[in-house]
C-alpha cells in the first residue's frame, strides 16, 4: 500500500508541474499580450507597453519566469508595472491588471463557495443516483425498472444550465420556496449556508444523478450474476446482506472512478450555477477575468482548479485501492 501511495503522489506532483509550466508559458506566449491586456492602446503608448514588458520580465527565458512565479507563491515578491510597484505577499499569484490587488486576496474568498457547491452537489448525486440504481437493478425487467430508465434518459437529455435556470425561476423566484440570497458563509451560520445552497445542490444533483442511476443499475446486475453472490444466496443469507455487503461493494468500484472524474468537472463547471444563483465563486471570477483579459487572475484560477482536481483524483485513487486491493498491484 505504501508503494502505491508513493507512486500516486509522484504522478500527482508531475501532473501539477506540467500544468504549472503550461500556465506560465501561456501567460507569456499566449495570444493575448500581457502588456496590452494591462494597458491597452491608445491608453498607453508603445513605449509605455515596452516598459511594462520589461518590468514584468517577459523577455526572460521561460524557466526564469517559472522560477520567479513559483518563488512568489512560496515567499512573495515585488511586482513592478512600469513606474508602479506592488508588494505581493505569499502566496503571490500576481497582481490583477484590472483592480491592482493581490490576486490571492481577490480570489481566496471565492474558493469556499465553489467547493461548497461541488461537494454538496456530489453528495446529492450519490444519494439520489445510487439508491435509484439499486432499486432498478433488484427489479430488472419490471415496469418500475423501465420507468426509472426512461426517467433518467429524459432528465439527462435536458441541458444542465437550462434545468438549473428553470429550477431557479420557478422554485426560487416564482414560488419563493427557496432563497435567492446567493451564498452564505459556513462560518456565519451552517444552517443558512445549507439552506442557501440547497436548491443548487438539488438541481445539479438531479441532473447528474440520472447517469449514476444507470451506472449503478448495470454494475449491480453484473454483480448479481457473479458466483460469490449466487453462493451467498444458496447459503440462505438475507437479501439485504447480499445486496449491501456483497453486490454493492463490487458495483461501487466503477462508480467511484466515474465520480472522481465528474467531481473535477463539477469544480470547474459550476460557472452557470454560480451565475444563475448569484454565488461569487471561483468559476464566476474566472469568467469575469476572461472577459476583462485579466491574465493573472486567469492564471491563478486555472492553477488552483488544477490543484483541487489533482488532489481529488488522488483521494479517489486511494479510496479505489481500498475497495479493490488488486489496484495496488497494477
Amino acid at each position: 500500500m505504501f508503494g502505491f501511495v508513493v507512486r500516486r503522489l509522484i504522478s500527482a506532483l508531475l501532473v501539477l508541474f506540467v500544468i504549472s509550466v503550461a500556465v506560465v508559458a501561456l501567460f507569456t506566449y499566449g495570444p493575448s499580450d500581457p502588456a496590452d491586456a494591462m494597458c491597452p492602446e491608445p491608453k498607453c503608448t508603445a513605449e509605455r507597453q515596452d516598459a511594462i514588458r520589461e518590468a514584468l520580465n517577459l523577455e526572460a527565458p521561460i524557466y526564469v519566469q517559472y522560477g520567479e512565479y513559483m518563488s512568489g507563491i512560496v515567499n512573495g515578491r515585488e511586482i513592478a508595472f512600469g513606474s508602479e510597484s506592488y508588494d505581493c505577499d505569499a502566496p503571490c499569484f500576481g497582481v490583477s491588471f484590472i483592480y491592482r490587488v493581490n490576486v490571492w486576496d481577490d480570489i481566496k474568498d471565492r474558493i469556499g463557495p465553489t467547493v461548497s457547491v461541488a461537494v454538496g452537489a456530489g453528495v446529492t448525486i450519490l444519494l439520489i443516483g445510487v439508491p435509484i440504481g439499486m432499486f432498478a437493478a433488484r427489479r430488472r425487467g419490471s415496469s418500475a425498472d423501465k420507468a426509472v430508465i426512461g426517467a433518467t434518459l429524459v432528465i439527462e437529455s435536458i441541458p444542465y444550465y437550462l434545468f438549473v435556470l428553470l429550477a431557479f425561476l420557478y422554485l426560487a423566484v416564482g414560488a419563493g420556496i427557496f432563497p435567492q440570497d446567493g451564498y452564505q458563509p459556513l462560518t456565519d451560520s451552517p444552517l443558512k449556508w445549507a439552506w442557501a445552497l440547497l436548491l443548487p445542490w438539488l438541481a445539479l444533483g438531479l441532473v447528474n444523478s440520472s447517469k449514476y442511476a444507470r451506472f449503478t443499475r448495470g454494475s449491480m446486475i453484473e454483480a448479481f450474476n457473479e458466483d460469490y453472490v449466487r453462493t451467498a444466496r444458496s447459503k440462505g443469507l438475507p437479501e439485504r446482506t447480499i445486496v449491501n455487503k456483497h453486490a454493492l461493494r463490487a458495483a461501487v468500484v466503477p462508480i467511484v472512478t466515474i465520480f472522481g472524474l465528474d467531481f473535477g468537472a463539477l469544480l470547474t463547471g459550476t460557472i452557470f450555477t454560480e451565475k444563475i444563483f448569484g454565488i461569487n465563486g471561483l468559476g464566476l471570477r474566472a469568467l469575469d477575468a476572461v472577459g476583462q483579459s485579466d491574465l493573472p487572475v486567469i492564471e491563478a484560477t486555472t492553477l488552483i482548479s488544477a490543484v483541487i482536481i489533482v488532489i481529488t483524483n488522488l483521494v479517489v485513487d486511494l479510496f479505489y485501492s481500498v475497495l479493490d486491493p488488486r489496484v495496488r498491484l497494477s
